[in-house]
């Protein structure tokens, strides 16, 4: 099969178009041909040279941590799914690639209606902003500051958070993309110098939660307009963040959490914007873009 792997750590460009053996379903897996796979920060920091916790990754690494595809093998022991079955999912790494092997408890069925980009690109970000809500407690009447609204996560955070019942959502992100924030229920508002006070403009009464995907400028100001600190999560400046006393992000991807996400997104309440699709052998391309920190929604990956 074609993968898209490295064999040493370093910039985009060593990720390389590779021919790899087929992997096998073992006992409680299902194998997967894969359509798409999601691109994210996650995936460039392991090409870079970060290994995640309570793994070894081996040469040559496939990375890639979210997929949509076919069913086309059941290990032993797989109950509830069949070959054939169109399904998305998670894992740590190996999704860049024309065939994966995954637990059968870390898929769920796609939505006939969902596009095949969109269930590729579904599962990292949603689960993600999922994580962070659940913690921040965001519920009926809230006030929510998103930072970093209009990319990946923070399109699913907008959406959720509004799902859930927040009064107001107010959503940073650079001035081209207010338009879409404002598609989403957010009110935006731009980065830079005053940020703060620009919110304070808009929520009088305070914020009461806020959560952090685009950096330690954000951060300082989500703690300027916060009262409650554990009402402050951030996805990018861990160091910040334990300098500041707000606790980090706990938790794990689930099946269950996934099938609500899909759940919502079934009911029109989830929307998710494609930045860009890529063909497998631009791998390398999808990394820099996802590098740049600009640009609105998902990179994925086609794996034809």
């Amino acid at each position: 099969m074609k993968a898209a792997a490295f064999s040493v750590f370093g910039p985009p460009e060593v990720l390389r178009l590779t021919e790899l053996e087929v992997p096998q379903a073992g006992l409680g897996e299902v194998r997967v041909r894969v359509k798409t796979a999601g691109v994210l920060p996650f995936d460039c920091r392991v090409r870079g040279g970060w290994t995640p916790p309570g793994l070894t990754l081996r040469f040559p690494e496939i990375p890639g941590n979210e997929f949509a595809g076919t069913i086309d093998q059941l290990g032993e022991g797989v109950e509830g799914f069949s070959v054939g079955d169109e399904v998305l999912g998670f894992t740590t790494l190996k999704c860049y690639a024309e065939y994966m092997t995954v637990s059968a408890d870390q898929v769920v069925l796609k939505p006939e209606d969902m596009p095949w980009e969109v269930a590729g690109g579904f599962s990292g970000n949603g689960q993600g902003a999922h994580l962070a809500l659940k913690a921040l407690g965001v519920g009926e009447g809230d006030t929510v500051l998103i930072h970093g609204a209009a990319g990946g996560l923070g399109t699913f955070a907008v959406q959720l958070a509004k799902a859930w019942g927040a009064k107001t959502v107010i959503g940073t992100a650079s001035e081209s993309n207010h338009e879409y924030l404002r598609s989403l229920g957010a009110i935006p508002v731009c980065y830079g110098a005053g940020l703060a006070d620009r919110v304070r403009a808009i929520a009088p009464a305070g914020v009461d939660a806020a959560l952090d995907a685009a950096g330690p400028e954000a951060l300082r100001a989500s703690v300027e307009l916060v009262k409650d600190k554990s009402r402050i999560r951030t996805m990018v400046s861990f160091e910040l963040a334990a300098e500041l006393g707000i606790p980090p992000v706990s938790g794990t991807r689930t099946a269950g959490r996934l099938a609500e996400l899909v759940r919502l997104y079934a009911q029109g309440q989830l929307r998710i914007h494609i930045r860009r699709a890529y063909p497998l052998r631009q791998a390398a391309d999808a990394h820099r873009e996802v590098e740049s920190g600009h640009g609105r929604g998902k990179v994925v990956l086609k794996i034809d």
